[in-house]
């Protein structure tokens, strides 16, 4: 025990504390601290032990890593809650067939869940877009995995500082205000901080609230000699010179090229269908199998119908919702159950499954079950007689579900 111990504290040593003497490990680990992203760590100790044990490659344990760096940023830059990364990472590696090591965790990054969810190019591209990202978290992360991609010699970006194309003045003089066109404030409010109007330069003293003609052409160091954004080294700067006017025009354009160059530096695995079909998750049907038409208040009539509204709005709550029908109720679950429907007579009784002191009910109508026997699970009762009480109970069910996808787990 005491030298599995010893063997694990050295991987945490290599992952978090900077280690590593493998210069490409080194470098994707110093990439994953400073996105800050500990709640990988248990997965990734995993992984190491097995790179160490010689299950896998240098190569293919980099690629690991650099999969779950992308998922992690591609996750925050989508504002997609991180509150389930933790129970996501967790489970990882038992899902893992270690004879085919990185294309089992590519399928399994592939098939997670719509709120686990690897966000596709489409959806990073858009985000990146439109986004603060000026105040995003580890900025100087991005802008240097960006400028840094593909380079053998690598650009130092913390010798430069971030430079706002567009200055971030909200009294801009004249120029800039011509350039802009009559909307100008809100072109600037809109654009200013986000993926198109930023980079980086040496010269963020020089360049000030220039027009951009300046900026481009016309700054010199103590020298003489031109330093403007024409003759910049930085990939980032890359066709800066050949923009004649920097206006809302010039800044999406820019975006797109970004947008389309950061799905690379931060890539979505490829598998191929037949493959990932291969590792998807096959349903064991297990014991007696109950049908909707069993249940003797659901044959028909007013409750069947209400049945079929509610049913709708929860499966409409998030793709991964599934529905179980059990002899006695039916369950409607995501990780497990959050809300489970007993029929009766009149009315449709609900079982939430979160604490009772968590739930948000303005109108007063839940109940406290905590231990009472109840068919259902949770702790929580509501009652649902009518599809005009539909949208209140449906904001219910949301809390319980929402509690179950997020906050129980914190990152």
């Amino acid at each position: 025990m005491v030298a599995d111990i010893h063997g694990y504290a050295t991987y945490y040593c290599a992952i978090a504390l900077g280690a590593e003497s493998q210069p490409l490990l080194k470098q994707v680990f110093h990439d994953l601290r400073e996105l800050k992203v500990d709640v990988a760590y248990p997965f990734l100790l995993d992984v190491y032990h097995d790179y160490k044990q010689g299950r896998l490659s240098v190569e293919e344990l980099h690629q690991v890593v650099r999969l779950v760096e992308s998922y992690v940023f591609r996750r925050a830059v989508c504002s997609i809650p991180t509150n389930s990364l933790n129970k996501t990472f967790a489970g990882l590696s038992r899902t893992l067939k270690k004879d085919r090591y990185l294309e089992s965790v590519q399928a399994a990054f592939l098939l997670l869940p719509s709120y686990r969810r690897f966000p596709a190019d489409e959806e990073l591209q858009r985000e990146l877009k439109q986004r603060d990202l000026y105040n995003f978290r580890s900025r100087s992360y991005w802008l240097r995995r960006l400028e840094n991609h593909g380079r053998k010699e690598r650009v130092m970006v913390e010798d430069y500082t971030i430079e706002h194309i567009l200055p971030q003045n909200p009294e801009l003089p004249t120029q800039w205000q011509a350039e802009l066109g009559p909307d100008w404030q809100t072109v600037q409010q809109t654009w200013l901080h986000t993926l198109g109007n930023l980079t980086l330069t040496g010269y963020n003293s020089e360049y000030r609230d220039h027009p951009f003609n300046y900026k481009r052409d016309q700054v010199t160091d103590r020298d003489g000699n031109p330093v403007g954004f024409a003759q910049s080294p930085l990939k980032l700067n890359k066709g800066l010179g050949q923009i004649q006017v920097w206006n809302e025009e010039a800044i999406k354009s820019r975006a797109d090229r970004l947008a389309i160059e950061a799905t690379k530096v931060w890539s979505v695995p490829f598998v191929g269908a037949d493959i990932l079909d291969a590792y998807r998750p096959t349903t064991i049907q297990s014991g007696q199998q109950y049908s909707i038409d069993e249940h003797p208040f659901l044959g028909a009539g007013p409750m069947r119908e209400l049945f079929e509204c509610l049913r709708t709005a929860v499966l409409e709550l998030d793709p991964c919702v599934n529905e179980e029908v059990l002899k006695l109720y039916i369950a409607f679950k995501a990780e497990t159950n959050f809300v489970d429907v007993v029929p009766q007579a009149k009315r449709l009784r609900l079982s939430l499954n979160m604490p009772f002191q968590e739930i948000d009910d303005p109108k007063g109508l839940c109940l406290d079950v905590t231990n009472l026997g109840r068919w259902g699970n949770g702790d929580v009762e509501i009652g649902l007689a009518s599809k005009d009480e539909l949208p209140y109970v449906i904001g219910l069910i949301r809390q319980s579900f929402d509690r179950q996808m997020g906050d129980n787990f914190s990152a």
